[in-house]
């Protein structure tokens, strides 16, 4: 896919404006607090609804604004997509080829991208919390469903959480209340860490292969799905996460459960790992070899996002290529070059080898406008 338009209207520093892009490689060169991660920011909004820098939509509004607006044309392989997406104080409104759309969900997934920013290095040496969002933000693009199973899952985890709370103290709690909170909790839990599974599996399989040509063969990387409980191996692959085995996980911690005042097992507590020959990366990785798993793991993202929906993702790379040394900086403009529409943001182009980049523009970035 191709993006061959991007405007903005009060997002963020951007009063207005208007983008049209004809080049594969997209430089954007600036100094720091001019409105770079903005303008990538809001392509990766544009497709997922949501930022990667923050949860308060309001801070994507421009300042004594009530709306943003983000359009976008993108070139698929069956034809031009044009996607809008309002964002005000009353919410989101996004519409596709000027058909407004019920749900988000039924939004997400038309516009692919993958983002690699600095701060990704967290997935690797982060919190549980930082690699849930990861999963979710990514299956999500790929399988729309997820994120209805996740809304859901959501919904009841909170209120089975506030019936908790509200009983830690009481004796005698209706138990069979909880039952039926215990029962829609493992409906939509079951689907969401299939899919999880399924994902993982699909993302090992080319982050594999991809960090064992970054690093000459030297290093062996896996990633493995961490559940809150364990899982049935007596059964069919496809049956290997059941709504029987959650059930059962929900009994016996219910005890510990009522006394705590809330949930203690399903996909709100899953984990995934990654191992580097063997050892586990966060720990006993070093800095180099983190950041070597980040990128294995994002050009992996290119791949599985390209294997799902037939095409490959617009990549957003945020002041990455400075921070990478000659020899990963060389491997990802090799990935990428010729294959994928790639948008860069950098405040200096000394540390990037251009001579290496192919059919590229430059812009220069200034108080949220180009010069």
């Amino acid at each position: 896919m191709f993006l061959k338009k991007l405007v903005l209207r009060q997002y963020r520093n951007y009063e207005e404006l208007e983008l049209n892009v004809t080049n594969q490689v997209n430089l954007f060169v600036g100094e720091n607090a001019q409105g770079k991660t903005n303008l990538l920011e809001a392509i990766y909004v544009l497709a997922l609804t949501k930022s990667h820098r923050t949860h308060q939509d309001r801070e994507l509004i421009g300042w004594n604004k009530d709306t943003a607006m983000l359009y976008g044309e993108v070139e698929k392989k069956y034809g031009l997509m044009k996607l809008s997406l309002s964002i005000s104080k009353l919410g989101k409104k996004a519409k596709i080829n000027g058909l407004e759309q019920r749900r988000l969900s039924e939004f997400i997934g038309s516009f692919n991208v993958v983002m690699f920013a600095p701060e990704d290095l967290e997935i690797v040496k982060g919190t549980p919390g930082i690699r849930r969002r990861f999963l979710d933000m990514e299956i999500g693009q790929v399988q729309p469903s997820y994120l209805y199973d996740l809304m859901q899952y959501q919904k009841v985890l909170v209120q089975r959480n506030n019936f908790l709370k509200q009983v830690e103290f009481q004796r005698g709690p209706d138990e069979s209340l909880l039952s039926i909170w215990d029962e829609q909790l493992a409906e939509h839990g079951t689907k969401i860490m299939k899919k999880r599974q399924s994902f993982i599996e699909k993302l090992q399989k080319w982050a594999e292969q991809i960090h064992s040509g970054i690093t000459g063969g030297q290093e062996v990387l896996r990633i493995t799905y961490q559940p809150s409980f364990s899982l049935s191996r007596d059964v069919e692959r496809d049956e290997t996460i059941s709504f029987a085995d959650f059930m059962v996980q929900l009994k016996q911690v219910r005890n510990q459960e009522l006394r705590r005042g809330t949930t203690l097992i399903g996909p709100h507590r899953d984990d995934m790992v990654f191992f580097i020959n063997g050892k586990e990366a966060h720990i006993f990785g070093s800095q180099g070899q983190q950041r070597t798993t980040a990128l294995s793991l994002k050009l992996a993202e290119l791949e599985l996002i390209h294997e799902e929906v037939g095409e490959y993702p617009i990549l957003l790379l945020d002041d990455v290529l400075s921070e990478l040394d000659r020899s990963r900086q060389t491997h990802l403009i090799e990935t990428f070059q010729d294959k994928v529409q790639t948008f860069i943001t950098t405040t200096g182009t000394e540390s990037i080898d251009l001579s290496k980049l192919r059919d590229a523009a430059v812009f220069h970035v200034r108080k949220g406008g180009f010069f």
